[in-house]
């Protein structure tokens, strides 16, 4: 394939600095690159003189955006921060803040170096520029068998990847860590992506601290094995966690540094954390043992490249409320408020099943302590039958794949949470024909 020269530059870059990380891009991600030249380097040239034509927006005459009266008097902003572009790695003081705020909620990465936060259209956008990076089709991914069934469309239907499976517990009690190294040794080739999502969509499970220095061992060991393993991290629901001995770190901060051969990604962002589902933000992270700026600097301008050929940039609006509320003093204060709520559901669920052992009969919880959701595993029958059954009969709305259903306790008020599980137990005991 040719490449373009500026997309050389940064393949020369990156190869010179640890050339594993190039080979497990893909041939997208081979050939994509940020535009130095053309129209926004010739925009960059002309910011500043006294009439620039240059700008794809439009300027009233005294040089501020255009914005309808009907818009701007609905935002306590200017117009500048409200309704001009962002750039497409996204807004520098916000990277900045949330750089920031990740290595606070992540002190293991205290010393580390990892890559300067690039902002994506939220974490969905951001596992799609995962894919383009790094997915070629026919390639795998590792993945354990309860997943967001969003990973078939992002990384199946766009990108032509298989997702191989594993079981993602050991009886029904641990995380499967011996399931993931029997994928990765079982892998055909030098390269291989493995995707880790904790808390987890939809079971609600966060690895223990034991769990994840087990999986860091055996990814160490893949790689000094030779296999060229990029990690997709994603941390949609990070720092939910409700019970002690649960990582309360990402999984990242084990891996940014943990060898020459492992490329960490890390996906995060406000959508579930700070409950702004609609704002469309997020970040992407990168962390390599063998590191420089110049190798960060080439993945940041590949991903900012992806981003501009993909959506231009994130929204502007989200990233300007975002950081002002990140540098707000109440801010601390109201999270807390917010994660006791759910808190309080979860150990609401918890005191539900030990007060009805009977539930055992019909279905039994898959394990969970964290995040926005738990599943209970149907014991006999169809789980989409007892879905069936409970919205029609029961008016309880649930969420059901093979012999599992999902509970988002996060939309159910917790003075319900009880009638919804004896819901579920008469409508899978109807489903039995008991």
């Amino acid at each position: 394939m040719n490449y373009n020269p500026q997309a050389v530059e940064l393949n020369d870059a990156i190869r010179s600095v640890n050339p594993h990380v190039f080979n497990m891009l893909s041939d997208k991600g081979k050939a994509i690159f940020f535009p130095k030249k053309g129209i926004l380097s010739q925009s960059a040239e002309a910011k500043g003189s006294k009439i620039n034509g240059t700008i794809g927006t439009a300027l009233e005459d005294n040089g501020n955006p255009m914005v309808l009266a009907s818009l701007g008097a609905q935002l306590n902003l200017t117009d500048n921060d409200a309704f001009n572009y962002a750039p497409s790695p996204g807004r520098p003081d916000f990277r900045k803040t949330w750089n920031d705020m990740m290595t606070k909620k992540n002190p293991s990465l205290k010393g580390k170096t990892f890559s300067q936060p690039v902002v994506t259209s939220a974490l969905t956008h951001g596992l799609s520029m995962a894919g383009y990076l790094f997915v070629n089709e026919g390639d795998e991914i590792i993945s354990p068998d309860l997943y967001w069934e969003n990973y078939d469309l992002i990384f199946s239907n766009a990108y032509g990847a298989a997702l191989k499976l594993f079981p993602a517990f050991v009886n029904n009690s641990s995380f499967n860590v011996d399931g993931l190294k029997s994928a990765i040794d079982e892998s055909k080739g030098k390269k291989v992506i493995v995707i880790l999502n904790f808390p987890n969509n939809p079971t609600g499970y966060t690895i223990t601290t034991d769990e994840a220095a087990a999986i860091k061992n055996l990814l160490v060991a893949a790689a000094n094995g030779g296999k060229e393993i990029v990690v997709i991290i994603d941390d949609a629901y990070f720092g939910l966690v409700y019970e002690n001995g649960i990582l309360t770190e990402s999984i990242f901060s084990y891996l940014a540094d943990a060898h020459e051969n492992i490329l960490a990604l890390k996906l995060d962002g406000p959508t579930k954390e700070d409950y702004v589902w609609g704002f469309r933000v997020g970040f992407a992270t990168f962390g390599c043992a063998k590191n420089s700026p110049v190798l960060y600097g080439a993945l940041e301008s590949k991903l900012g490249g992806a981003i501009r050929g993909n959506i231009s940039n994130a929204s502007n609006l989200g990233q300007t409320l975002l950081n002002n509320a990140y540098l707000h003093a109440g801010y601390d204060k109201e999270k807390i408020e917010k994660y006791e709520m759910l808190k309080r559901r979860y150990s609401k669920i918890k005191e539900i099943f030990k007060a009805h052992p009977h539930y055992a009969d019909y279905f039994k919880a898959v394990p969970f302590n964290s995040g926005y959701f738990m599943c209970v595993r149907i014991n006999t029958g169809n789980a989409e039958a007892v879905r069936k059954t409970l919205l029609e009969k029961y008016s309880t709305g649930t969420i059901a794949f093979n012999d599992v259903i999902r509970v988002a306790f996060s939309s159910v008020p917790i003075d319900l949470l009880e009638k919804m599980f004896d819901n579920i137990y008469l409508a899978a005991k109807e489903c039995t024909g008991k």
